[in-house]
């Protein structure tokens, strides 16, 4: 299930306990203090904690924790559709369904797991599933928590169908801010964007940084593969690295929208921003047999983010 390095105990590292539908979650610890918790409905990271143990993803206080509603914070599996632009359910199926823990899974890369406690989920359709989407597919959640606090999701696609099929893929991730008025992000100026707000217009971004003054909801086009996002007040930077995603989503409500949705507070806009890592644009197709993977790498450092910083660089951002 889950694997540790030599470093610290198995027990302390990675633990499964019940939520109070009776759902699995597996908490996955450092010897640092930090946390990560992975609710097996949705497969779905619900909680980040850094070594003071400060909650960096955010919950609202109205999230529903009960199946088939994917509870709205943390990180969602958006799969096979993100979004509403398909025949599926908003940001598809996968976010709403029971996972397994994958007891023996195909082996990544040998440095996905040094220094670092993590588990590995899997998904595949059910019966009712295939009514909806008639595409048989394997699904693989690999959920790792550094030595150094840092987060990784590493998700694989692999088509068991007898046909090619396609899919849209994002990591809906929900950011915990101080306000947001106050938060910027670097790394996507001059890029063009799908203004989901404006009939998915086609426009280009002009500022220096990306500032919130109202409602959000953009598709940033061949973005690259590191953005920051920038907390002046709790003096935060969060680094959000990614692979295999070519786009990201940015989004928040704003006032009017948090006041329609009956899972989310009417002030919460304030203290949230999601920054997704997605395959939107150019949806990714899959001949029979072939595996796609996509990458999500979240870290949270301390004052001005600067890509020239040392810690930075070692982790190879």
């Amino acid at each position: 299930m889950g694997h540790y390095a030599t470093v610290w105990d198995h027990k302390a590292a990675t633990e499964i306990i019940k939520d109070w539908n009776g759902i699995d979650q597996v908490v996955l610890r450092n010897p640092h203090g930090a946390s990560a918790k992975i609710s097996l409905h949705g497969g779905q990271v619900i909680s980040w904690r850094n070594d003071l143990g400060e909650e960096l993803l955010f919950t609202s206080n109205k999230a529903i924790f009960k199946p088939p509603k994917s509870m709205r914070g943390g990180i969602q599996i958006c799969y096979p559709q993100f979004g509403d632009c398909g025949l599926l359910d908003q940001h598809g199926f996968a976010r709403n369904k029971i996972w397994v823990i994958d007891e023996n899974p195909p082996p990544l890369n040998s440095n996905e797991t040094i220094g670092k406690s993590f588990v590995d989920l899997l998904l595949k359709p059910s019966e009712e599933d295939l009514k909806h989407w008639p595409h048989s597919f394997e699904l693989r959640l690999r959920v790792s928590l550094a030595v150094d606090g840092d987060l990784t999701l590493t998700s694989r696609v692999r088509n068991i169908n007898g046909k090619p099929f396609s899919f849209s893929f994002a990591y809906h991730t929900y950011l915990s801010v101080s306000d947001i008025s106050e938060v910027r992000i670097e790394g996507l100026e001059t890029l063009d964007y799908l203004d989901n707000l404006c009939k998915r217009e086609l426009l280009t971004e002009q500022g220096d940084a990306i500032t919130f003054e109202s409602e959000m909801d953009r598709t940033y086009l061949r973005s690259p593969k590191v953005v920051a996002v920038l907390d002046h007040e709790r003096k935060r930077t969060y680094v959000i690295g990614k692979e295999g995603l070519p786009d990201t989503v940015v989004w928040n409500p704003w006032d009017k929208k948090s006041k329609t949705m009956a899972d989310f507070g009417d002030d919460e806009y304030k203290s949230m921003l999601c920054v997704d890592g997605a395959a939107v644009e150019r949806p990714i197709t899959l001949k029979p047999g072939e595996e796609w993977t996509g990458r999500l790498m979240l870290t949270a450092v301390k004052s001005s983010f600067c890509m020239d910083q040392p810690e930075l660089q070692s982790k190879g951002f």
